[in-house]
């Protein structure tokens, strides 16, 4: 075989991305770098796989057919590093975790601390996100989500619910004189649903409440504690603030939390011992 895997994957980054720049971007190299690349493939193939239209590359209908199994060399690429990084012994080098902006700021800092004390050799990333990481693609090694999974390849573990409530400052509550129904709320862009589900649990508000959005939690919070209005947080977060009072002591929203990682980075031994202190502390 003389086939070239840089250069197919300097044609599939070229698909995905949609430039020779911007795949360059993505791989690290230099856009002339991967243009020769592409060409070269082209060239060894004797098939052109993109025509330019206007600033844009498209594929042909040979590139597209060359696509699939490209695709398929990538996610086996993929399952290689998988199995190979699996089988690591060394505990110290990096080790990536995904989760939510609220986990990562006000979850983890105390099990990170355990975590470098016993083990300073570990250099530990965190992904503050609300999407979910791709454990089979590597964007992470490990996660922590608030949804069940859905793929059969991921270990996964379901540590307790961890309660969360609407929270305000106590002077912007003073100044709406306790009336919910002439409160502000900050939330997502699901904020329809939320007010149904806050509606149905016996804390009736509207959608047109929902004055201000968006998609980052911590940026939530920051505006909740700016006397913008009332939101949502852990109770482990809201109760200690000072500044802060809970709206509606009584009510309260279970935040399911599943801990997961790829089967075969499972047997990591650096993975496993992050994953398994993770869980103790979320379980605790």
């Amino acid at each position: 075989m003389r086939f070239d895997w840089t250069k197919a994957r300097a044609f599939l980054a070229t698909v995905e991305e949609g430039s020779l720049s911007a795949a360059a971007r993505a791989l690290g190299v230099a856009q002339p770098t991967l243009g020769r690349q592409v060409e070269a493939l082209e060239r060894e193939l004797d098939t052109v796989l993109f025509e330019r239209i206007g600033k844009r590359l498209v594929l042909t209908p040979s590139g597209l057919d060359l696509l699939e199994h490209v695709r398929s060399m990538a996610e086996a690429a993929q399952r290689v590093a998988l199995t190979a990084s699996g089988h690591s012994q060394t505990l110290d080098g990096p080790i990536r975790i995904s989760a939510g902006e609220a986990v990562c700021a006000y979850v983890l800092p105390k099990v990170l601390e355990r975590l470098r004390s016993a083990h300073p050799g570990i250099e530990i990333t965190l992904i503050a996100t609300g999407q979910q990481s791709d454990l089979q693609m590597r964007e992470a090694d490990i996660a922590i989500r608030n949804v069940a999974p859905t793929q059969n390849d991921l270990i996964a573990k379901r540590t307790p619910d961890r309660p969360a409530g609407l929270y305000a400052t106590r002077s912007y509550l003073e100044g709406i004189d306790g009336d919910m129904a002439r409160a502000d709320f900050i939330g997502f862009d699901t904020s329809a649903a939320m007010a149904v589900a806050l509606t149905e649990r016996g804390f009736p508000i509207e959608k047109s409440q929902f004055r201000i959005l968006s998609e980052a939690h911590l940026v939530q919070w920051a505006l909740v504690k700016a006397g913008l209005g009332v939101g949502v947080m852990m109770c482990e977060v809201g109760d200690a603030d000072p500044e802060i009072a809970r709206v509606a002591p009584a009510f309260t929203v279970p935040v399911p939390m599943w801990l997961l990682a790829h089967r075969e980075v499972k047997t990591s031994r650096r993975v496993r011992v992050v994953y398994d202190l993770l869980a103790e502390a979320l379980s605790g």
